[in-house]
């Protein structure tokens, strides 16, 4: 009988008791791998660092930490990273593809509920769900006809990348009659025409959108996409919603649109900085709707995410190659080979 495949969490799974935050009927998938043996990171570092990941073969992570060169320095045994989500702007890609190590992310398992979520944004935007709570929790219901809201028929919903997320949303959106565009420059028409989504530049969608949707990833390119040209731009009557990366909208030119009204409102999922300060005036502010990274965190999505995971985990221990990896090229590295060959015999020894 040989070794077990050591599977290491990184220590954001776990509140500060030591309890699994992200528990469901779906982690039960994980915990059933007979040839496994799970181990939890002492602590969450800025970055992370060679001594975190050297007794593992696998590693599952939020990404809280950065995962940079540095992290696999002298490291010889890793195979595998896995993301419970489809995000990876915190992992240096190329530095796992030196490492020889294997990134595995779960899109399927995120499309829908995002996709929902964003949904779930733009009827409590335009219906004004959150004030009008607040104002019939006090009893001012005298107040409340002060507030109407915004029909959908007509009004466009535009998207900044149509992803698999945006796709789903926009295929979400189709029964409310609205209009649909976005600016994706990797899209051809035809990628897009079963959901009634006209291609257009970026000023178009800017300009035109009543509602518009961030569904693009972070990186250097994307990174404070969203500034003061961009939100001068929309219209004044204009919400807008972020469910991606928060670094991709300039935060502090959006504080200033949002108290100015150069735009209605937002819809926030996530921010600059994560955890946000609890001094962040986006908290404040009444015509913004902000959670806290977790819109999509529905017992579907976490059930599917564990589920995919404890696949992906079952299929490299197979010696196959999992579903789901960002950069495959890695499967057929002389290094990486070499360590899936030492790692199956360990276990078959």
């Amino acid at each position: 009988m040989g070794r077990k495949a050591k599977v290491g969490f990184t220590r954001d799974y776990y509140d500060k008791d030591g309890n699994f935050i992200l528990d469901c009927p779906g982690f039960r998938s994980l915990e059933k791998i007979p040839d496994i043996e799970r181990g939890i990171f002492a602590e969450m570092l800025p970055e992370v660092t060679p001594p975190q990941i050297e007794d593992y073969d696998i590693v599952v992570t939020r990404t809280f930490s950065r995962w940079a060169e540095s992290s696999f320095v002298g490291n010889d045994r890793l195979l595998s990273l896995h993301r419970n989500g489809v995000g990876y702007d915190r992992i240096d890609v190329p530095a796992l593809n030196k490492a020889g190590v294997l990134l595995c992310i779960t899109p399927d398992a995120v499309r829908r509920p995002v996709a929902a979520a964003i949904i779930t944004f733009i009827l409590a935007l335009s219906t004004r769900l959150f004030i009008k709570h607040q104002l019939t929790s006090e009893g001012r219901w005298s107040d409340v006809p002060k507030y109407n809201g915004y029909g959908l028929i007509g009004r466009t919903l535009g998207s900044l990348g149509v992803g698999n997320i945006g796709h789903e949303m926009f295929k979400l959106a189709k029964p409310f009659g609205m209009r649909h565009i976005a600016y994706d420059p990797y899209l051809k028409p035809e990628d897009v025409s079963d959901v009634d989504v006209k291609l257009v530049d970026m000023d178009t969608v800017l300009s035109e959108s009543d509602f518009l949707n961030i569904s693009c990833p972070l990186n250097e390119k994307t990174r404070h996409l969203i500034g003061e040209r961009e939100l001068k731009k929309m219209k004044p009557t204009a919400f807008l919603i972020n469910t991606a990366r928060g670094p991709i909208i300039d935060e502090a030119v959006l504080v200033k649109a949002l108290r100015e009204r150069w735009i209605r409102g937002a819809a926030l999922d996530v921010f600059e900085q994560e955890p946000t300060p609890p001094d962040n005036p986006l908290l404040k502010l009444d015509n913004v709707i902000v959670t806290a990274h977790a819109m999509a965190f529905t017992d579907h999505f976490l059930n599917n995410v564990w589920e995919i995971i404890a696949r992906q985990i079952t299929q490299l221990i197979n010696g196959e190659m999992p579903g789901g990896v960002v950069n495959r090229e890695v499967w057929d590295q002389p290094k990486f080979q070499s360590k899936l060959k030492r790692f199956l015999g360990q276990m078959k020894s």
